[in-house]
């Protein structure tokens, strides 16, 4: 299973960072195909997070042809020139997950990353959750929104703010490769995840 997480500038660390940690995890579990990638949408090698933190990447958006990408969210609230609304403006990395889901790529997505994926289209009329102050902006982008920690509606996914991403990924462990592994790495990382999962 091939999964990247899309990285940019402005991104929230612990929306990337979390479920990368996880997931990684989940992979070290046992002996499974696959890895996790950080990526960008033009192949840069690093970007600056929110915080000031310098994330290098592994390549380009798309191109190990991915199984699941997971979009973090940033710079929503607060209209940061770098972030989350940016690359809403800019419209690249939406187009790209449109045409990566259409290819049959699952979508998932954390905090205001989910604007990102609704600005694709693959938000409407599907259950899907973000961040507390983005939630009147996903619905006017065509969401069913929902009360919940994590709505995963098949090959679209989405997770609230911030933490969410951790019990995201967890869900996410848990779906693809069991309970047992999904167990084992929130014991080992000292973690409960939480159960307010929406499945549609």
């Amino acid at each position: 299973m091939e999964i990247e997480i899309i990285c940019y500038d402005g991104f929230d660390e612990l929306d990337a960072i979390g479920p990368y940690e996880v997931l990684a995890n989940g992979f070290n579990d046992g002996d499974r195909d696959g890895r996790v990638r950080m990526v960008t949408r033009d192949g840069r090698e690093a970007v600056t997070a929110s915080h000031g933190l310098r994330v290098g990447a592994d390549g380009r958006l798309g191109d190990s042809d991915p199984d699941l990408v997971v979009v973090p969210g940033g710079g929503w609230a607060d209209r940061s020139p770098a972030g989350t609304r940016a690359e809403y403006d800019d419209g690249r990395i939406p187009a790209r997950l449109a045409n990566l889901y259409d290819a049959g790529t699952t979508i998932a997505s954390v905090c205001t990353g989910g604007m990102l994926v609704a600005k694709a289209g693959l938000f409407d009329g599907v259950k899907a959750v973000t961040h507390a102050s983005a939630l009147d902006d996903l619905a006017a982008d065509g969401a069913d929104v929902q009360d919940a920690r994590v709505v995963d509606a098949g090959d679209l996914l989405s997770a609230g703010g911030v933490t969410a991403g951790l019990d995201l990924a967890f869900h996410l462990l848990a779906r693809e490769f069991g309970d047992g592994v999904a167990e084992r790495v929130a014991e080992r990382m000292e973690y409960e995840p939480s159960g307010d999962v929406i499945v549609t």
